[in-house]
């Protein structure tokens, strides 16, 4: 049994990252200040002996004696993090040293989840590790791509300064159970919009690319990474390489849903990158022969089954 400290632990991954590490028999401590967070996606967790929830914000240093550390805590939708970006590049800078200070103090392993927003708006298709990105610093997305570039630098500089056993996962679009309603991703605002009758909105021309990841293959490549060996640090993109056009998805979610929603076309918001695909033959090496097993039909299904029963 290990102690683990999940930083946004009751946001969507965060709550299925919470219940994976339950099931296979460890300590978690869920640590969320309910931003984006909810209750409501670990409340039925709260029974478990096991499972402790505490009400924190990740930019105020935190103290317990753990074993690992996943760093999630940091709204991940630009309706979110636009909402106060000053406090988001917080999150991301000073919950990145509090986690890493926390580490050093405990000798615990920890683990961050960056972001496929790291490559900006790439002109290297699909996105590997190597590639530095096409990131615009000034920008209104910049305190969400430049806040986990940032982390990201932390974590490296921890390592080689303070020998820590850090691991850095680059995460590309994922979907699921538990997404809010209201989060402003495309998948979750194009099922609820199915879903109520409205009209789809795809921004721009639709022909933008984006590479969907179903929640459980991310869970698992996050926990596969967390277990690589000391020596092994990453980044490592964890995606589904499958890309699809906006305006495909939205004629898959009209389809799925059965909705007599239309289509219509808004302008295309700043800085929205054109291309995400991620190329993931590193996390194939490294972690265990990982790839996703979930495609995006059948997670659209149980995503879709999910915002129905709301």
């Amino acid at each position: 049994m290990k102690q683990i400290l999940i930083t946004g632990g009751a946001g969507f991954i965060g709550s299925h990252l919470c219940e994976r590490l339950l099931q296979e028999g460890n300590d978690v401590i869920c640590l969320d200040n309910y931003f984006t967070g909810s209750k409501d996606n670990i409340i039925h967790l709260f029974k478990d002996p096991h499972f402790e929830m505490i009400r924190h914000d990740v930019t105020i240093p935190y103290f317990a004696e753990v074993d690992e550390i996943y760093n999630l805590a940091c709204p991940a939708s630009p309706v979110y993090y636009q909402i106060d970006p000053i406090q988001t590049v917080k999150t991301s800078v000073m919950g990145a040293i509090n986690m890493l200070d926390l580490a050093r103090r405990t000798s615990a392993r920890v683990l961050q989840a960056s972001t496929s927003e790291v490559y900006g708006d790439p002109i290297v298709h699909p996105q590997v590790e190597s590639y530095w990105g096409n990131v615009n610093p000034v920008g209104p997305r910049s305190c969400y791509d430049e806040g986990k570039r940032c982390a990201e630098t932390l974590f490296m500089d921890y390592h080689r300064q303070g020998n820590l056993t850090v691991k850095v996962v680059r995460i590309f679009n994922t979907y699921g159970p538990k997404m809010s309603i209201n989060d402003g991703r495309v998948v979750s605002n194009y099922i609820m919009q199915a879903l109520r009758g409205k009209d789809i909105t795809v921004y721009g021309d639709g022909l933008q690319t984006r590479s969907f990841q179903y929640v459980d293959d991310l869970v698992e490549g996050m926990i596969r990474m967390m277990r690589t060996d000391d020596s092994f640090t990453g980044p490592v993109n964890i995606g589904n390489p499958n890309e699809f056009t906006i305006l495909e998805l939205a004629h898959l979610v009209i389809r799925l849903t059965g909705t007599s929603s239309k289509i219509v076309y808004c302008p295309l918001p700043g800085d929205d990158p054109r291309q995400r695909k991620p190329d993931i033959s590193l996390a194939k090496e490294k972690l265990d022969g990982w790839q996703p097993s979930i495609q995006l039909e059948e997670g659209l299904k149980k995503t879709i089954a999910y915002f129905k029963s709301l």
